[in-house]
């Protein structure tokens, strides 16, 4: 008689494998949705049941002023023309630019552009500082790339990844007094409404501001669309781009890393683009690279890796950024 040795199905085995896997993937981006959703609405509350006795009109709405400065000073200032040379523009507009980015609290200007140029050169891979993709598990890599990868890392080299801007006096200046530009983000809302104005426009705006920058890292990472087939992970997210003036378009940021222009149909809210392409309408921003028309259709159509860009509003030559390492 011929025994028949009993086997596990090896189909059977690799989908309840396939089943586990989508599960817990689930439960961890659930978990990600209450980390990022929750102190959000922990923060509308706090203003809601405080109205009247810790926050009021002037309160909010010298947050709303300060969180859209300081917000574009970061997403147009410090990511779309210092990290990638988006556009140019005259000295005292680059200046404000910079000054309302460093305020945000995140750090001086040269060490964030050398973090998001080695994040791109990197990007999803070894050496990438903030990827959540890296530790194996989402959930980890989530709050790594949301709020970890700022304890105990090795910082970039200055003069390798951002070179021009250590070159350039105005941006060393600002850099080297970034502590002042902090503190005077704190000092304005609290001579104009005193210690509740100072709570809401200062503290709360920082924590909001830090977080939507942070989500750019975590969530257009994880969560989104991808209508490019980049090398990494990077996803389109509508919410992100809402709360951060567009950075919310980073799959396409990151097929066109040079481009100013980050969504893509006139329904994606873009706002750091609207700002800029004024700025180009009223000749205070000039050498503007946008997304190639004819190739973004193409490429959309094949998921291409990449996108095409073409400069435009040129003019003759005036100060502003060195052009930063091809690919970032």
């Amino acid at each position: 008689m011929i025994s028949r040795k009993l086997t596990a199905d090896p189909f059977r085995e690799a989908s309840a494998q396939a089943q586990r896997s989508r599960l817990q993937d689930f439960h961890q981006k659930l978990m990600i949705s209450i980390l990022v959703f929750v102190p959000l609405a922990a923060t509308g509350y706090a203003a809601y049941a405080a109205w009247g006795r810790l926050v009021d009109w002037l309160d909010l709405t010298l947050l709303f002023v300060l969180y859209v400065l300081v917000g574009l000073g970061v997403t147009i200032g410090f990511h779309r023309y210092l990290a990638h040379g988006s556009f140019k523009t005259n000295t005292p507009l680059k200046l404000l630019l910079v000054v309302l980015g460093t305020m945000s609290w995140q750090g001086g200007p040269i060490s964030w552009v050398a973090i998001h140029r080695k994040h791109h050169a990197f990007s999803d891979q070894e050496g990438d500082i903030h990827s959540p993709q890296l530790s194996g598990n989402l959930l980890k890599g989530f709050v790594h790339a949301q709020v970890g990868w700022m304890f105990g890392m090795q910082r970039p080299d200055n003069n390798k990844w951002a070179r021009d801007l250590v070159n350039d006096p105005y941006i060393v200046f600002i850099h080297r007094t970034s502590a002042l530009w902090c503190a005077l983000s704190l000092v304005i809302p609290f001579l104009i409404g005193g210690w509740s104005a100072l709570l809401w426009a200062g503290l709360v705006r920082v924590f909001l501001t830090h977080h939507v920058t942070w989500s750019v890292n975590s969530v257009c990472h994880v969560f989104g669309s991808r209508p490019f087939n980049t090398k990494d992970r990077s996803t389109n997210h509508w919410l992100v781009g809402l709360l951060g003036f567009g950075e919310g378009g980073h799959n396409t940021h990151h097929a066109s890393p040079r481009s100013a222009q980050h969504g893509l149909r006139w329904w994606h809210f873009d706002a750091s683009w609207l700002l800029i392409n004024l700025m180009r309408k009223l000749r205070l921003a000039y050498d503007v690279y946008v997304l190639h028309p004819q190739d973004l259709k193409q490429a959309i159509e094949t998921r291409a890796a990449g996108v095409k860009v073409l400069c435009s509003a040129s003019r003759p030559a005036a100060p502003g950024p060195v052009s930063p390492p091809e690919g970032v």
